[in-house]
């Protein structure tokens, strides 16, 4: 493994208040990581709290309403959570009429997710924080940079 420069992660404002120093030559990425994700949820979490939702309906919302009729056992498996994980908010996304189940005809012990017309509208303008947010960093870098970036992403999220 080649040397890693100092990070520039260790530039950024709450970092050099906090006094914080590098351990590691990788210590630098994993701050970016942070501070990144950060900045790509910070205006979507603002707008969900205003709807007296977190991060994690949205994050259930933007699933169902990109593999519509998704189980929940299916919505369990594609976002990595337990059962009584995902009850609690899918719950409460159903409660304020965000989410429908309906039970499978086929398989009448599933339900099946289906978003509503205010919970379209409600991932759309979340998402739509998020998407803005990477359309501005990712026009600040060459196209053959944001190749980079997705290969190194893709490289992550292979480990999830």
């Amino acid at each position: 493994m080649t040397k890693i420069k100092k990070s520039p992660a260790f530039d950024l404002s709450p970092v050099k208040k906090s006094g914080m120093r590098e351990l590691h030559p990788l210590d630098g990425a994993l701050l970016l990581m942070h501070f990144a994700f950060r900045g790509l949820v910070v205006k979507a979490d603002l707008f969900l709290e205003s709807q007296g939702l977190s991060r994690v309906h949205h994050r259930i919302l933007y699933a169902i309403v990109r593999t519509e009729g998704l189980s929940i056992g299916g919505l369990q498996d594609l976002l990595g959570v337990s059962k009584q994980a995902l009850h609690k908010p899918l719950k409460h996304l159903q409660e304020e009429g965000y989410v429908i189940a309906e039970r499978d005809v086929v398989q009448h012990r599933t339900k099946l997710l289906h978003l509503t017309p205010k919970g379209v509208r409600l991932e759309q303008a979340a998402s739509d924080h998020e998407r803005k947010a990477i359309q501005d960093a990712l026009g600040t870098v060459s196209p053959s940079q944001q190749r980079v970036w997705m290969e190194i992403m893709t490289a992550l999220a292979r480990n999830a």
